[in-house]
């Protein structure tokens, strides 16, 4: 696609920090660095995002993503590490080109927050949105 940055760093376009390649996706270190070595995977072949894979694609890129997930680990010499997928703007999308995050975490005070809320579930609830979702699984 002309106009996706993404696209372009495949091409060559745009330099990037590339940590991996083959001929399905590449993966490079992402220019915010939110932790020291935040790294990008993708497709090459554009696609909006997840909710737009082809399982051909997903197949490929979820298949490099430990290999790729455990180098960066390794590199950093990181505790542990977020993977992360935003899919549209209301998730926080903002490069239309399906990515994962890989984010190397060195401690609770490195910028990333995850909170949950604890309070009885209504397994009624959740049986019935259960069934709702698997219904649509096709």
């Amino acid at each position: 696609m002309e106009n996706c940055i993404f696209c372009q760093i495949i091409k060559g376009d745009i330099p990037s920090a590339k940590v991996y390649e083959d001929d399905e996706v590449m993966a490079f270190l992402d220019i915010t660095q939110t932790t020291t070595g935040h790294t990008l995977l993708i497709p090459k072949k554009h696609v909006r995002n997840v909710l737009d894979m082809t399982d051909d694609i997903a197949k490929e890129v979820f298949a490099r993503l430990p290999k790729v997930a455990r180098a960066v680990q390794k590199a950093t010499d990181a505790c542990g590490m977020n993977i992360i997928n935003n899919n549209e703007t209301i998730a926080g999308q903002t490069v239309f080109h399906a990515h994962i995050h890989l984010v190397p975490r060195f401690s609770d005070e490195d910028g990333i927050a995850i909170t949950y809320t604890t309070h009885e579930p209504d397994f009624q609830a959740l049986t019935q949105l259960a069934s709702h979702i698997a219904k649509e699984v096709v």
